[in-house]
C-alpha cells in the first residue's frame, strides 16, 4: 500500500512538473528555515562532548549582593572561592560541584625561542573533570592531591600542543603560561565554543595562580562560578531546596555585615542558562519559549496557506478520478487518506531535502550561525555531526513536515471527500 502511495506521489509530480517542483521546493525552504531555528535552540542545550551532561547540569554563574538593611544593591557579578564553598560546593545531594573561573580568558603562552601565540585560559577545581567528558589524547587530568597542592600543571588541547611543540604527545613538557611555568599534564581533543561552560584551551588548577585572592566587597564577591552535576533531573529541585538553605546560612552570617546575597532563583538548568546574560535579573524563559513557539508556528502557517492553494490546483485535475473511486465504493475517509498520504510523501521527500541542507547551511556557515555572545571571532565555531544532529532533529523535522502536510493538504483533501459522485464524474470541483 505504501509502495503504491509512493509511486502515485511520483506519476502526480510528473505529470504536473511545474506545480510539483514549486511544491517541494517550497516545502524544502519552510523545512529549511525551521531546521535552522531548532537547531540555534539545540546547539545551547542539547548534549554533545565535552558536555554529554547538559541534561543534568545546573549553574550559577553569578549573583547580586545588597544591603541587609536598606536593599540597596552594592553590585553583581561572580563569587569569590568562600562564598562559592559555603553555598555550593558543600552541597550533598548532587554528585559533582565543581568551582572554576567562570569563563575563559585570553593569555600568551610560549616555549624558549619561539613568540608567544594567544590562547584561552579557564581556572578550575579537580571535580571539573568528573562533570565534563574530555576526550585525552595523551596524559590524564589533574586529580584532588595536584589541585589542593596548588601544583603549576596543564591540561592543553590538540591544536595549542601542535602549536607549541609542533606534535601531540607533550605531557611532561614545560610552557609559560602568562609569563610563568607549566608542566604539561594532559592533552585533550579540540573543544568547539557552543560548549559554553567547559569551552576553552587550556585548563588549570584555580589554586595555582591567585584568582582565588581576586575578590571584593570584604571577600564574598569574586571571580568565579559553580556547575553542578545532579544524579538525575528529578533531583533539581531537591538540590535547588538545599542551595536556598545553604544560602540562607550564609545571609545570617552576612547579615551582621549588612550584606545580603540573592541568587536570582538559581541554579539554572542548561536551558535557562542558555539565556541568562547578566548576574543582575532573571531571565522570562516562559517568554522564551513563547517568541520560538510564534517563530515555529509563522514558518509552518505562511507556507502551508501558499503550498495549499497549489494542492487544490493539483486536485482539480483529479476530480474526474476521484469520481471513479468514488462510484467504485471507495469512502469519503478513504479519499481523504489518500490525498494526505499522497501529499505527505512529497512533503517528506522534500522535508529530507530541507534537513540536508539546514545541516550542511548550519555546517559551513556556523560562525555567523552559532556565535555565541561577547565570544572572541577569532576563534572560528567548531561544528560537527554529534553537534548539529541528533535523533530529536530528525523527529522534529519529521514532526513538522506531518504538521506541514495537514495544514497544505488537510482542507483541500477534506473539500476534495465532499464532491457529489455525479459532480465529480463531470469534472466539477464545486
Amino acid at each position: 500500500m505504501i509502495k503504491h502511495y509512493f509511486m502515485q506521489a511520483l506519476s502526480q509530480l510528473r505529470q504536473q512538473p511545474i506545480i510539483g517542483v514549486v511544491n517541494v521546493l517550497g516545502t524544502m525552504l519552510a523545512i529549511f528555515l525551521i531546521m535552522l531555528v531548532v537547531m540555534i535552540q539545540q546547539v545551547k542545550v542539547a548534549p554533545f562532548p565535552p558536555e554529554s551532561n547538559r541534561d543534568r547540569l545546573l549553574h550559577v554563574q553569578g549573583a547580586s549582593i545588597v544591603r541587609a538593611s536598606t536593599g540597596n544593591g552594592i553590585g553583581n557579578g561572580g563569587m569569590s572561592v568562600q562564598t562559592a564553598k559555603e553555598c555550593y560546593k558543600s552541597l550533598e545531594t548532587p554528585e559533582a560541584v565543581s568551582i572554576y573561573s567562570g569563563y575563559a580568558v585570553t593569555v600568551p603562552v610560549s616555549i624558549p625561542k619561539k613568540p608567544a601565540i594567544s590562547s584561552k585560559l579557564l581556572q578550575t577545581d579537580e571535580a571539573f573533570w568528573q562533570i565534563f567528558n574530555f576526550t585525552f589524547i595523551d596524559g590524564s587530568p589533574y586529580d584532588k592531591a595536584i589541585f589542593e597542592a596548588g601544583q603549576p600543571v596543564a591540561v592543553i588541547t590538540e591544536s595549542i600542543a601542535r602549536a607549541l611543540f609542533g606534535m601531540v604527545t607533550v605531557v611532561g613538557k614545560e610552557f609559560q603560561l602568562n609569563y610563568a611555568p607549566y608542566r604539561v599534564i594532559g592533552v585533550v581533543k579540540d573543544v568547539s565554543t557552543l560548549a559554553n561552560t567547559a569551552y576553552s584551551q587550556i585548563w588549570i588548577p584555580y589554586t595555582s595562580t591567585d584568582i582565588a585572592e581576586d575578590t571584593w566587597v570584604h571577600g564574598h564577591m569574586g571571580a568565579m562560578s559553580v556547575v553542578i552535576l545532579a544524579y538525575s533531573q528529578r533531583d533539581f529541585a531537591a538540590i535547588r531546596q538545599e542551595a536556598k538553605k545553604k544560602l540562607e546560612t550564609y545571609n545570617a552570617i552576612l547579615e551582621k555585615e549588612d550584606y545580603k546575597f540573592i541568587d536570582r532563583n538559581r541554579p539554572y538548568d542548561q536551558e535557562k542558562q542558555s539565556i541568562a546574560f547578566g548576574a543582575n535579573w532573571e531571565p522570562d524563559l516562559r517568554a522564551e519559549r513563547c517568541d520560538r513557539i510564534i517563530v515555529l508556528l509563522v514558518l509552518l502557517f505562511i507556507p502551508a496557506i501558499n503550498l495549499g492553494s497549489m494542492t487544490q490546483s493539483r486536485l482539480r485535475q483529479r476530480v474526474s478520478e476521484i469520481g471513479i473511486r468514488r462510484a467504485f465504493g471507495c469512502t469519503r475517509l478513504e479519499i481523504m487518506g489518500r490525498i494526505i498520504m499522497e501529499n505527505f510523501i512529497v512533503t517528506l521527500l522534500a522535508g529530507v531535502l530541507g534537513l540536508l541542507f539546514s545541516l550542511g547551511f548550519a555546517y559551513w556557515g556556523a560562525d555567523f550561525l552559532f556565535m555565541q555572545p561577547f565570544s572572541d571571532a577569532s576563534i572560528p565555531t567548531m561544528v560537527n555531526g554529534t553537534i548539529l544532529f541528533h535523533i530529536s532533529t530528525f523527529l522534529y523535522a519529521l514532526l513538522f513536515c506531518f504538521i506541514l502536510n495537514l495544514l497544505n493538504s488537510g482542507i483541500p483533501a477534506w473539500r476534495a471527500s465532499k464532491i457529489g459522485i455525479v459532480k465529480a464524474l463531470a469534472g466539477k470541483l464545486h
